[in-house]
């Protein structure tokens, strides 16, 4: 039991050294490149430093595999070099039992990024988002999704701001069903409402079917005594297909726990949720990732430094864990276009790690 809590130990302080460099390099190059996106724009550098700091965590989280990887080969190879895990083998230790603990400890880690770092670099994403919209000067999202209340849209209108509101839409919300469009005027309250049974978005105009127009403009008439009716009307929109989109945001911007009632929430409204239900699926398998990442460094760096060949083992890890993040990427890629089921884009790709790892293991140290 000593031996396992003493191997766990050094693995986390492996883990928090190799994450605290790259935590350190990412911010100073996220500074840099802030500082030459925001040079046309008057931020200053606590600003510029605020945004690196920001974008930093999501960059960060998408890389940890690879840390957790790297820290598996600085591990064993410290190990190696101690003849630590020669005394561990000659205790009557395997390689395999050796290398419960440090799988164990990766587990966990990958299971507390997903509870705890996840939320943190969802809402650290959103931040940083709206600020350099705020920098650039761009308005924020157009889009809101409601349990129970369909979905909303912002847009511009002569008079002020108009808001939309509808039951469900088609895939990219360029098609609105049983839609309410609510115009404001400037300093003041409604002016005018419609209600169409379907609107479709089409070169910068909603064109409406089926609708009823009342004014609301003037508090001393009762609208519905005016209301007009016709059987289609034509809307101005700033909108576009691609800004509806955009309002999405990404799904790494939602964290995991919201992430179930916001699928079930655009499912209601008639939108495709297969990218977030891909990375759902992925979040779930991501301590799995760290264990195949961990294996591999293992199967490669166990033996000790004195049977040679230290650099082409260290460099056969590194390229087949690389191998094995570009394939999650690509499955992540595959999933989200439709062509393989979301479960298998997320969970293939760490189970096939881990059966190759294992196999490397049992032919190089117990075979």
């Amino acid at each position: 039991m000593r031996l396992h809590i003493y191997f766990i130990r050094r693995f986390l302080r492996m883990f928090f050294a190799v994450g605290a460099s790259f935590c350190a390099m990412m911010l100073l190059i996220d500074l840099l490149e802030q500082t030459r996106e925001f040079a046309d724009v008057s931020v200053s550098f606590t600003q510029t430093l605020g945004l690196a700091a920001l974008n930093m965590p999501g960059s960060f989280y998408s890389i940890l595999p690879l840390v957790v990887l790297l820290t598996g080969l600085a591990l064993f190879l410290n190990l190696a070099r101690t003849s630590e895990l020669v005394v561990t083998r000659a205790s009557g230790r395997s390689a395999i039992r050796s290398l419960i603990a440090p799988v164990v400890a990766a587990f966990a880690v990958g299971v507390l990024t997903v509870v705890v770092f996840n939320p943190f670099v969802a809402g650290t994403s959103k931040q940083y988002d709206l600020k350099a919209g705020k920098y650039r000067g761009q308005a924020s999202s157009v889009l809101s999704l409601a349990q129970g209340e369909g979905l909303w849209l912002r847009q511009g209108s002569p008079e002020g701001q108009m808001v939309i509101r509808a039951s469900r839409a088609n895939s990219d919300g360029t098609q609105l069903f049983d839609a309410t469009f609510m115009t404001f005027a400037s300093g003041s309250g409604p002016i005018q409402r419609i209600h169409a049974a379907s609107a479709r978005l089409e070169n910068g105009a909603w064109n409406l079917r089926d609708v009823k127009v009342w004014d609301l403009s003037d508090a001393g008439i009762n609208p519905e005594a005016n209301a007009v009716s016709s059987q289609s009307l034509e809307l101005p929109s700033d909108l576009t297909r691609q800004r509806i989109r955009d309002s999405f945001g990404a799904p790494s911007e939602i964290p995991v726990w919201d992430l179930p009632e916001f699928i079930d929430n655009l499912q209601r409204a008639g939108f495709s949720t297969q990218k977030h239900q891909v990375w759902l699926q992925m979040e779930l398998a991501l301590p799995l990732i760290y264990v195949a990442m961990l294996m591999i460094a293992a199967a490669f760096t166990m033996r000790h430094t004195r049977f040679g060949r230290t650099g082409v083992m260290v460099m056969g890890a590194l390229g087949l864990g690389l191998g094995l993040f570009f394939l999650r990427n690509f499955a992540q890629v595959l999933g989200e276009s439709g062509q393989i089921p979301a479960a298998m884009a997320a969970w293939s790709p760490p189970i096939i790690g881990i059966m190759l790892a294992t196999g490397l293991l049992l032919h190089l140290e117990d075979g």
